[in-house]
């Protein structure tokens, strides 16, 4: 059976008193499994892997993961904009990557000269999949993707997906999208956040 790698329990969150993003909200994602966060905007998907990443805290509950990557909807917040996105996969990893290139860049239609470039001179759809590289590259136990194909055309959205769902032997991912279709083909389970849930 395979292990969690998020577990949320009875977690209770809100910006202004009584006025509940989160109430008693629990959640588990295992290895192996990709479940959907659904809903309008205002609805805390955003807070939630906020949350998840630390980057807020909870009045009640607990949130116990494993190693954790992140891929922004945004890629051009997520690079430093005088570096190329070489270096900075480099910063991260601390590790020789380059014999695990050959096999992941085709999948995300990138070229290897395309990493030695800084963010600026790439597309938005050519940032966001080396943000995916990236993310791949952290080998994480959970990867928390928002929204990753809302820069991309329809056949690179597809082989992108494909790619990601492809880690799944190796990771838990939790999505945030808008697009119910492709929840509906990837996802073990939709989450479906209303205010205050």
């Amino acid at each position: 059976m395979s292990e969690n790698v998020l577990k949320v329990k009875d977690l209770d969150f809100f910006y202004k008193k009584n006025n509940f993003i989160f109430k008693d909200f629990n959640l588990e994602l295992k290895k192996g499994e990709l479940k959907t966060i659904f809903g309008k905007s205002g609805s805390g998907k955003t807070t939630l892997f906020e949350l998840i990443l630390g980057n807020l805290k909870a009045q009640k509950g607990e949130i116990v993961k494993g190693k954790t990557a992140i891929i922004f909807q945004d890629p051009f917040g997520s690079f430093h904009p005088t570096y190329t996105i070489f270096e900075q996969i480099k910063d991260v990893l601390k590790r020789d990557f380059k014999g695990e290139l050959d096999n992941i860049l085709p999948k995300l239609s990138l070229e290897m000269e395309l990493l030695y470039k800084k963010p600026y001179e790439l597309s938005g759809g050519q940032l966001q999949r080396c943000s995916i590289l990236r993310a791949i590259l952290l080998k994480p136990d959970l990867l928390l993707v928002d929204e990753p194909t809302s820069a991309l055309d329809n056949i690179i959205s597809y082989e992108t997906m494909k790619l990601l769902v492809g880690l799944l032997d190796s990771c838990g991912i939790l999505l945030v999208t808008h697009d119910i279709d492709m929840a509906k083909w990837c996802s073990n389970e939709i989450i479906r956040l209303e205010d205050g849930k």
